[in-house]
């Protein structure tokens, strides 16, 4: 982003680099959390949750380009070393150590509600006052709101499943 691009922001570009470089941090936290749950992942379901679950994993890690390039614009230093992310990030990771869809889904349910979130206060800071930046935010707010809503209906499948199990038995 060039001087004058820069300068025509009316908000703290500090405090936006911060949150910027919080949400990159969550975003790669959320890619490896989906990717390698998607992988260990067992249980009714699995082969269609997985396909899922890699899909988003994918998305996560396109949040992160659009990020770390609107830090860079921003004339920022992306956060460097993968050590500093779970300090940085308010959306935990949750380590997959019971790897039955239903935890994984679950697990993955809490970080989008804490990326969407995330997204909404971006959106909300960039407003009227940075328009590149709260176009991005609102992206990628939209594609954390469809993760959730995937999310939601495959639990609710997952619910029907177990209660047609429970009618079912002899």
């Amino acid at each position: 982003m060039g001087k004058h691009g820069i300068e025509i922001l009316n908000l703290d570009k500090n405090e936006l680099l911060r949150m910027l470089n919080e949400a990159l941090a969550e975003e790669w936290l959320a890619y490896y959390q989906y990717w390698i749950g998607a992988r260990l992942m067992e249980g009714p379901m699995r082969s269609e949750v997985e396909p899922e679950l890699l899909l988003h994993a994918t998305q996560e890690l396109n949040h992160a380009v659009l990020v770390v390039t609107r830090i860079i614009q921003l004339g920022g230093t992306p956060v460097l070393h993968p050590a500093e992310w779970p300090n940085l990030a308010r959306c935990e990771y949750e380590a997959p150590v019971d790897p039955y869809v239903e935890v994984i889904l679950n697990q993955n349910l809490t970080g989008e509600r804490c990326a969407i979130q995330r997204y909404q206060e971006i959106a909300d800071f960039t407003n009227g006052k940075d328009h590149s930046t709260h176009q991005m935010a609102v992206t990628i707010l939209n594609e954390e709101i469809e993760h959730e809503q995937d999310i939601e209906e495959f639990l609710m499948d997952l619910q029907r499943l177990k209660e047609d199990m429970r009618k079912f038995r002899i």
